[in-house]
């Protein structure tokens, strides 16, 4: 469905991404780890179209991405992005005001908020009023509201704790496998790989330095890659003096 070849992109003198090559197959779950720093958020972007890319090429169901990508994919962002000034069904229904009658939209968004554990209740409320995990799912909502075919997902549990950050993982994987949607997880957290990936990527450096099934990750010979999944510390890069 999705495939990146020789992507590259530089801010100044610093190489993000250099000649970066990934495919995603449809219905497939796949998360980019990594560093931070290694150019997994740019990545995202350059397959949005928030970054234009200095050279590769990115090519969605073989033609190069345009408008029609635009309508068929849906996001959670790192911290849910609600808008503060609209109720939460508003949120939720963002994208599907510009097309259908407000009853159907909040009908909808009602309906997706329900999917994510969420009660008719919040459908009014502003976000100030929620918690975070209930933002989160909020956020979850609004990715799905459009059944889109690809999700994308920028770290999905960053500022939960381990309880909400595994009903966010589990729902997300659920989501996932009912809708057969294609999805891009970008993540520091191991538990949410072994949860939502059928296949795992690893860049370093701006590069992809390794790629396979998250059963193979334990066993995977790289040593940076083991050390990342284990936590253990590596020894820091030495700056070069004045």
């Amino acid at each position: 469905m999705l495939a990146v070849r020789g992507l590259c992109k530089s801010f100044g003198a610093k190489r993000v991404l250099d000649r970066v090559d990934l495919d995603l197959s449809s219905g497939e779950s796949l998360v980019v780890i990594g560093g931070s720093g290694t150019g997994k958020s740019v990545l995202l972007r350059c397959i949005l179209g928030l970054e234009v890319p200095d050279a590769g090429s990115i090519m969605w169901n073989g033609a190069p991405i345009g408008p029609g990508f635009m309508d068929a994919f849906g996001m959670l962002f790192q911290n849910a992005a609600l808008f503060d000034s609209l109720p939460v069904w508003r949120n939720v229904a963002f994208r599907l005001l510009r097309t259908m009658p407000k009853a159907q939209a909040r009908a909808i968004a009602v309906e997706k908020l329900a999917r994510v554990g969420l009660g008719p209740e919040v459908a009014d409320l502003y976000p100030a009023a929620l918690s975070g995990g209930m933002r989160k799912r909020a956020g979850l909502a609004r990715a799905i509201a459009a059944d889109p075919r690809v999700i994308f997902f920028d770290e999905p549990t960053t500022g939960l704790d381990p309880i909400r950050a595994a009903t966010i993982n589990a729902l997300i994987r659920d989501i996932v496998d009912e809708t057969g949607a294609t999805a891009i997880t970008i993540t520091h957290d191991m538990s949410s790989v072994r949860a939502i990936a059928d296949r795992v990527a690893l860049l370093d450096q701006g590069r992809l330095r390794w790629q396979g099934g998250v059963a193979e990750m334990d066993t995977a010979a790289d040593d940076y890659l083991r050390d990342f999944i284990a936590g253990r510390p590596r020894p820091m890069a030495r700056v070069p003096e004045a």
